[in-house]
């Protein structure tokens, strides 16, 4: 129907089903099972069926709309919105798996369809529908009465508010290239051309409402700068039609008319009459441009101009009349004349909904609570498990690996100074002494052998798993580039035109080299672990054995007699020992409260607290990892109280190393020429020693049980990875392999075309001319009637075929029915035995 304001038209989708995908993403992505989420999942489905099927002008609409606008701009923060990377390329995320297909609404492309794997691609459609409803609800209202025409003016402000939003907004968050009809000067030229229609119906209202000449033509002055701003963005889109652009052109010049002749009243009451008849004439001039565009223009749009254009001329014969016999006032040229002012009505008004979404969501918001509210966005299990491994790597460290780091050189000092034994052997001649009861009592209730053992055992066994799965990954990799080799000399390089494997999987193969690092390291860190086991394994058995065994495995000695310098010595030496012991014992405290605290150090509701503050400020902003950088930072100051700690006894010790040397030297001088004690020493040492060494063995079997763990998960991930890589491409090659082999049938099948027309030009070119088929549409000549040769009577001509019957006719006949021989039956061609056989 023929109009003289335009709307958009719709764009229409095909069903998909979100629930399905989203659930399945759910299920592989997340903590969380998708049962919790049943009655979303069948929420969004039924949202998203009544928002694309609202494709007709009623105000139910927009609620459908921007309520299913609302839930896609919450869900975008709890699933990600990148588009898929090629197989074998890594993504910061993988999208949910649905394929949201719409056709464009503008341009010549309005049946090709293109589908992206994107939230706000959905979303980006979904408000063009929203902007597209308003055009049409306000094309729909009945624009003769000032009701309609104000609520017009709001639907058309509204209108250009969404597609504001769009470009400036949605657009530019998309990731991806956006639709065709989409881009950012057709979107401006639109949204420019519902503003222009806005002014209009602002405009049109003035006039019914009487309002004054000179208000009514800065209003008509603002609708003609709308439509020519949009005429000029519509002539640098795509898309914009030309029957669009001319309708624009032609409002521009009409608008710029009308405002002139409003001008020309006004002049008229405020009695210049020599401004009027300009402003006459110069209206008259740019109705005579606007109706340069009657070719292309409707008709109602036409019937203005021309309407306008008869008031015009009425009224400048009227002016110029009066001006020339009555008033006499000279007529400014247009240069001369000053610019009208502009009224501008119209303004892009988004709607509160679509702007602030959140505030239409929860308990207090008119759409209800936001689906998979429970659900914790993926960003944020990440950012969690980046906080705890920062946390862990900080604590181990920093604190505890330092500490540990500083415990073992004390230990080494004493070793070297044969400490405690040396003093143990002279306080305690017989008998153990109780730290090395306690320490072999210690290593029986740990059965502390046979737990080193099947600790190798259970590393070996892991070991075997990782490099079984690693080399199942890498045999995935040879055979698909064998088979892409092979593929690639089979075909040639111009047909099999894909990547190489190294390349379609340069990460993959990265970690083909990443991981075989890891798994050579670690071998010779278990080598290490297993020769330091093979030296005390005698000791640590001793340790391990009955009370009565250990007693015998340490010779006695007599009792010396301490002298008062020895005994002095004793007790320095004695004391500095102690020390050493609460030292250690306060920085196992240390230790163990620090694993305390990084266990019960919960970084969850903090950083759900903050990424609800996230999803309320930045609404179209992807929550990532990153984004959580502050708060990590203010959480983990609260472990610079314990390095501070760390860092006090990284001071004190090495003056606790002085006292034990001086000690020890103190000790060694008194006791110099005394060797009653000494084979006691030693063997007090070896044990106290192989306790030692049992305690760091046990240490780096955690340790490497826990790196094949982790190790586990890499090789398991990288092998999925493989496999998905291999088998997307067999897919491939199989469709290119379908591909090269129906090009081969078509090209042979070209070859033996080619060489059958080769063949039959041979024939034509040989054979006698043969007439058109009846169906042909080349032109058929005449033929030129020729006399046949008379045969010899008698003679055979081969020609003439093997006739039966008398002699030769005397005339031809079509007739089947008639004699073709003398005497012949009416039976026509049939051979008579009474006859003969004839020839001629």
């Amino acid at each position: 129907m023929a109009m003289n304001i335009l709307f958009l038209p719709f764009r229409r989708t095909n069903a998909v089903s979100m629930s399905a995908a989203i659930k399945q993403y759910i299920s592989t992505k997340y903590d969380q099972h998708p049962d919790m989420f049943k009655i979303d999942l069948e929420a969004i489905d039924t949202l998203r069926t009544s928002a694309v099927n609202s494709l007709e002008a009623h105000v139910s609409g927009v609620q459908k709309l921007t309520l299913y606008a609302a839930q896609l701009v919450w869900i975008g923060g709890k699933f990600p919105i990148d588009v898929r990377t090629p197989s074998g390329q890594e993504s910061s995320q993988v999208q949910i798996g649905v394929d949201f297909t719409w056709y464009p609404a503008l341009g010549f492309n309005t049946q090709r369809p293109e589908s992206q794997n994107n939230l706000r691609y959905e979303l980006a459609n979904v408000l063009y529908n929203l902007a597209s409803l308003y055009t049409q609800l306000a094309v729909s209202l009945n624009r003769s009465t000032s009701d309609g025409l104000k609520s017009a003016c709001n639907y058309f402000c509204q209108a250009a508010g969404v597609i504001s939003y769009l470009k400036e907004t949605v657009i530019p968050e998309l990731r991806t290239m956006p639709p065709e009809d989409m881009d950012t000067v057709t979107l401006e030229s639109l949204q420019q051309l519902l503003l222009a229609q806005a002014q209009e119906c602002f405009w049109s209202k003035a006039v019914k409402d009487g309002l004054k000449d000179g208000l009514i033509a800065k209003l008509a002055a603002k609708v003609s700068d709308f439509y020519d701003q949009a005429a000029e963005y519509g002539t640098m889109s795509d898309i914009i039609s030309t029957e669009w652009i001319h309708h624009m052109t032609a409002k521009h010049h009409h608008f710029a008319a009308a405002a002139q002749y409003r001008a020309s009243r006004d002049c008229l009451d405020k009695q210049k009459y020599g401004e009027e008849v300009a402003r006459l004439r110069d209206s008259l001039v740019c109705v005579n441009e606007a109706l340069k565009e009657s070719r292309w223009i409707n008709k109602i749009v036409l019937g203005d101009l021309n309407g306008l254009k008869a008031r015009v001329n009425e009224d400048l014969k009227r002016a110029e009349k009066d001006n020339d016999v009555i008033y006499l006032m000279s007529v400014p040229p247009k240069s001369e004349l000053k610019s009208l002012d502009r009224a501008g009505m119209a303004t892009p008004r988004v709607p509160q909904e679509v702007s602030d979404p959140y505030s239409a969501l929860g308990d207090k918001g008119a759409f209800g609570q936001p689906l998979f509210a429970r659900l914790v966005p993926y960003a944020v299990h990440v950012a969690v498990s980046i906080y705890d491994e920062r946390k862990e790597r900080l604590v181990n460290n920093t604190i505890i690996d330092e500490l540990e780091a500083l415990t073992t050189k004390l230990r080494d000092l004493l070793q070297s100074l044969n400490l405690p034994a040396s003093l143990q052997a002279l306080e305690k001649p017989l008998g153990l002494p109780p730290s090395l009861t306690t320490h072999a009592e210690e290593i029986r209730q740990q059965d502390g052998l046979h737990k080193l053992q099947r600790a190798m055992h259970e590393i070996r066994k892991l070991k075997a798993n990782d490099e079984a799965m690693y080399q199942e990954g890498v045999g995935l990799l040879k055979i698909e580039a064998a088979d892409d080799d092979k593929a690639r000399s089979k075909h040639g390089t111009a047909r099999w035109t894909r990547q190489p494997s190294r390349q379609a999987a340069e990460k993959l193969y990265a970690q083909v080299n990443e991981i075989d690092g890891y798994l050579k390291s670690a071998a010779s860190s278990d080598e290490l672990v297993r020769n330091k086991f093979k030296d005390c394994e005698s000791v640590i058995q001793v340790l391990s054995s009955s009370k009565m065994d250990l007693d015998a495995s340490v010779p006695s000695s007599k009792r010396a007699t301490l002298t008062p310098a020895v005994e002095k010595a004793a007790d320095n030496l004695r004391s500095a020992l102690n020390d050493v012991s609460h030292l250690e014992r306060r920085r196992k405290r240390i230790m163990q409260e620090m694993r305390e605290k990084v266990k019960n150090d919960d970084i969850n509701s903090a950083i759900l607290a903050e990424t609800a503050r996230f999803e309320r400020e930045y609404p179209m902003q992807k929550i990532e990892p990153a984004m959580f950088e502050n708060l990590f930072e203010d959480r983990l100051e609260q472990y610079e109280q314990d390095r501070r700690v760390v860092s006090e006894e990284k001071e004190s010790q090495p003056q606790l190393v002085v006292r034990i040397q001086e000690a020890n030297a103190a000790f060694v001088t008194a006791r110099r020429g005394d060797s009653s004690t000494k084979e006691r020493e030693q063997a007090l040492q070896r044990l106290e020693n192989a306790y030692f060494k049992y305690k760091e063995i046990v240490s780096n079997l955690n340790n490497g049980r826990k790196f094949y763990n982790d190790l586990a998960t890499i090789v398991t991930r990288f092998t999925d990875e493989c496999r998905d890589f291999a088998y997307h491409r067999r897919v491939e090659a199989g469709q290119m392999e379908t591909r090269s082999d129906l090009s081969t049938a078509l090209s042979n099948l070209s070859l033996n075309l080619q060489d059958q027309k080769e063949r039959q030009s041979l024939r034509s070119h040989y054979a006698p001319q043969q007439q058109p088929p009846p169906h042909s549409n080349a032109a058929i000549t005449a033929p030129t009637p020729t006399r046949a040769p008379q045969p010899e009577p008698g003679i055979w001509n081969p020609t003439q075929g093997i006739k039966f019957g008398g002699a030769p006719p005397q005339q031809v006949s079509s007739n089947v029915h008639h004699p073709t021989y003398p005497n012949a039956s009416a039976r026509g061609g049939q051979w008579d035995v009474s006859r003969g056989v004839q020839f001629g």
